[in-house]
């Protein structure tokens, strides 16, 4: 194992974003709404536990280089029975942000889970993923652009199939 020597790479703007669902009872999610529960503004706590988890992904993520944030924005929406969360991460940078991206969107997560776990245990923690990134050599990513990839094994039966094996 080792970290990737990124020292001959260009500084370019950088910028990831990641989502995860965070579903429950729809009975929590009005507490959470209504501000009633025991611990506090679950929100305000939850976007605050998303900043200091990208700023701290180096930490939790053992390969992962120690990079300056410019930015970082949490947004949790409520659904019927979830809450989506959205992160954004920005910054000028030798590589990319996607992995403080993905681990914020989770550390909200678990803030919610962890401050309403006393009156829905049952919650779930779902569709954590990268939905762009943009900068750096490989350029722009984003999921609804992404083509549907095919699986190896369908692939190596094809390749197979056309060479008369």
């Amino acid at each position: 194992m080792k970290m990737v020597d990124v020292g001959g790479k260009e500084k370019t703007e950088r910028v990831a974003v990641a989502t995860a669902r965070l579903r429950m009872l729809p009975a929590t999610l009005e507490r959470i709404l209504q501000g009633k529960v025991e611990k506090g503004d679950v929100l305000a706590a939850a976007r605050l536990a998303g900043v200091m988890a990208a700023k701290r992904t180096p930490d939790i993520v053992p390969l992962c280089h120690p990079i300056a944030l410019s930015g970082v924005e949490v947004q949790l929406e409520p659904q019927k029975d979830a809450l989506e969360i959205r992160v954004t991460v920005r910054t000028v940078d030798r590589t990319g942000v996607e992995m403080e991206a993905l681990t914020a969107a989770c550390a909200s997560a678990l803030t919610v889970y962890d401050m309403c776990k006393s009156v829905d245990r049952g919650m779930v923690m779902e569709q954590v993923q990268l939905d762009h990134k943009s900068g750096g050599r490989s350029g722009t990513w984003d999921r609804e652009a992404a083509p549907a990839k095919k699986s190896a094994t369908k692939s190596r039966r094809k390749a197979a199939r056309s060479s008369g094996r």
